[in-house]
C-alpha cells in the first residue's frame, strides 16, 4: 500500500468516529472517513487528508467494480473508489489501484 502524505485539513472542527454520520473506510492501520469529497483520518489533535503518494497497482484483480457490484462506493476527488478486501480500489488505465 502506498504511503499517505501528511496534509492537515485546515479548519476541520468535526470529530470523526463511530456514529459520526460519515462513511468509515478501513485503511491499513487506521480508519478514513468520507467527508466533503475527501478522505479524512484522525491524527493527534487534528484531521489529515489521507491520500496515497505513489501508484500501487492491485495485482490479479479480476472483479470489475461498478454501481451495484456489492462493494461500498466512496467518492474520491474526480473518481469513485470501491472498498474491497480492506483496500480502496480505483480504476486506472485498465487496471485497479490500491488507494
Amino acid at each position: 500500500m502506498a504511503t499517505a502524505t501528511h496534509t492537515t485539513h485546515q479548519g476541520h472542527t468535526h470529530q470523526h468516529g463511530a456514529g459520526c454520520g460519515h462513511v468509515a473506510v478501513p485503511h491499513g492501520d487506521h480508519v478514513d472517513y468520507v467527508h466533503d469529497g475527501c478522505l479524512h483520518r484522525a491524527h493527534e489533535d487534528h484531521v489529515d487528508e489521507c491520500e496515497p503518494t505513489a501508484h500501487t497497482e492491485h495485482q490479479n484483480h479480476p472483479h470489475q467494480h461498478q454501481e451495484g457490484c456489492g462493494h461500498v462506493a466512496v467518492p474520491h476527488g474526480d473518481h469513485m473508489d470501491y472498498v474491497h478486501d480492506g483496500h480502496r480500489h480505483a480504476e486506472h488505465n485498465g487496471h485497479w489501484d490500491d488507494h
